[in-house]
């Protein structure tokens, strides 16, 4: 059969800087047959990668840190090229990293250690027990266009760590950050483990059908199709979802720090982070005096295409459809009564909106039940403490939260009737980048989660058991062939006697 034009997939895919359309690069559309030959090359690279053991594996990450450094202008360059963002929310990406680097490697030996566990029961008390940590041979990493760089690295690092292969599979419209990446881990002259696939949805699909493990960051709908792939296939996955993260001020909160906190946490990086403030429920005592704060200070926020300088606070959307779901949720708002404090609309310009307070917001909003994934900030007035956590805990999705308020036993206890990953007194955004941390969505934002100690790296190893006898084994167990009454009594009295309690532990 002949493909018409209409169905022919590109061979490459050409990547746009969002602020002004110019063509920042292209990348290879990976075709599914190049996508089975990158993993089994890594499959057989994966082998010796493990058998050198974590030592040896942190030299390389090591190397691969001062790589990162050495050439952190560059890497912003590219994210900016790319992304449209501002010099600033460009350049924190690096230093994310390389401290992601410095945890995985100080702590990656003694993740990775066996454990010996102690056993009362009698079928185990006489045996050494051993549980080692044995990696997914090849990890898939698939990632979206928010933070590219970041995303590609941080599940990257403790997945090799651990002594898997990894292949990252980038999104189609920021690519080049982790090509830059991959290109790092080849100039270092690491051992081949690390490799890119960039392109579509074709080439996402081949990674999922291929590797072992799949890490995936991004929208809800996509990554419910992603897991329903792996649980077809029977393999292990985590996903990191949509969100729509729920800030609470009570009043008796410091409302400069809350509305200074709440304005970086739904604007950074253009309110295009996963965990970014999209909704705010304020109590009725401090409403209209922190409404007017939180005003002044998004109104403050400088926009526009960056350069090297640090002009501009934030930068563009990274598309246009990006941009239009920020629009309709705006407008619908407004239809429904929502008031616009400061912004509202594009610029005009490129892909850029401006940054957004909507008060007068009602629940049933789609800019309250919706991701929006940009500059906006929808404001909620609430009576007290139980409508807040009410109106908070009503939402598909659940990644994290804020709680503004001076009684710091308060927060806790707030913070514990979230149905959230994560909640930040007093802060926002602040747990992703604690690598000791688990980050991990509840609800429809997600499946596992990333970092979080040991299980961040562990979450990339399958648990392996190990029974040894302690002491000289007899030439035969008491459950062994040939069975008779006075061994299975044995048993059972052996065991009621240590699992059972008060007179069953006799039989009686």
């Amino acid at each position: 059969m002949t493909e018409t034009p209409a169905t022919v997939r590109p061979t490459t895919i050409d990547v746009y800087n969002p602020a002004d359309g110019t063509l920042a690069g292209q990348v290879i559309n990976e075709s599914p047959a190049r996508v089975v030959a990158a993993v089994q090359q890594l499959r057989h690279a994966q082998t010796s990668w493990e058998a050198a053991g974590p030592r040896e594996r942190i030299k390389w990450l090591m190397a691969l840190q001062d790589w990162i450094l050495d050439n952190a202008r560059h890497i912003s360059d590219v994210l900016q090229s790319e992304t449209g963002k501002s010099r600033a929310d460009a350049s924190v990406e690096v230093p994310l990293i390389a401290d992601a680097l410095r945890y995985w490697t100080t702590h990656a030996e003694r993740f990775l250690r066996d454990d010996h566990p102690r056993s009362r029961s009698p079928l185990g008390i006489a045996k050494k027990l051993t549980v080692t940590y044995r990696p997914h041979p090849v990890v898939g990493i698939i990632t979206p266009w928010n933070a590219p760089f970041v995303m590609a690295a941080q599940d990257a690092i403790p997945a090799l760590a651990a002594g898997a292969s990894v292949l990252v599979k980038p999104s189609e419209v920021t690519p080049l950050s982790a090509v830059e990446f991959a290109r790092g881990w080849r100039e270092i002259g690491a051992p081949p483990v690390v490799a890119l696939a960039t392109g579509d949805g074709v080439t996402g699909a081949a990674v999922v059908d291929n590797v072992d493990f799949i890490q995936f960051t991004g929208s809800t709908r996509t990554g419910r199709a992603i897991a329903q792939r792996c649980t077809h296939r029977l393999i292990p996955y985590s996903l990191e979802l949509g969100g729509k993260d729920p800030a609470l001020v009570f009043a008796d909160a410091d409302l400069d720090r809350a509305a200074n906190g709440i304005a970086w946490g739904g604007m950074v990086n253009a309110g295009q982070v996963c965990i970014s403030v999209e909704g705010v429920y304020v109590e009725t005592p401090v409403y209209d005096e922190f409404v007017a704060k939180l005003t002044q200070r998004v109104a403050d926020i400088t926009q526009g295409q960056d350069t090297t300088a640090f002009r501009y606070d934030i930068g563009a959307l990274a598309t246009s459809g990006q941009r239009d779901i920020v629009q309709r949720h705006v407008d619908d708002a407004v239809a429904d009564g929502a008031t616009i404090r400061t912004g509202g609309k594009p610029t005009g310009v490129g892909t850029f909106f401006a940054p957004t307070v909507l008060t007068d917001v009602e629940q049933s909003m789609s800019c309250i039940t919706e991701e929006t994934f940009g500059p906006t900030l929808p404001v909620i007035k609430v009576a007290d403490e139980a409508e807040a956590i009410r109106l908070a805990n009503d939402s598909r999705y659940g990644l994290s939260a804020s709680v503004w308020t001076g009684d710091r036993r308060r927060g806790e206890r707030v913070a514990r009737q979230l149905n959230v990953g994560a909640v930040n007194i007093n802060d926002a955004l602040a747990n992703p980048f604690i690598w000791d941390l688990p980050m991990g969505g509840w609800k429809e934002s997600g499946v596992g989660a990333r970092s979080g100690g040991a299980y961040g790296i562990r979450k990339y190893c399958r648990p392996q058991a190990i029974t040894a006898p302690r002491i000289r084994p007899a030439r035969s167990e008491l459950l062994w062939y040939p069975t008779s009454r006075l061994k299975s009594t044995l048993v059972e009295v052996v065991m009621r006697a240590t699992a059972a309690r008060g007179r069953r532990r006799f039989g009686l």
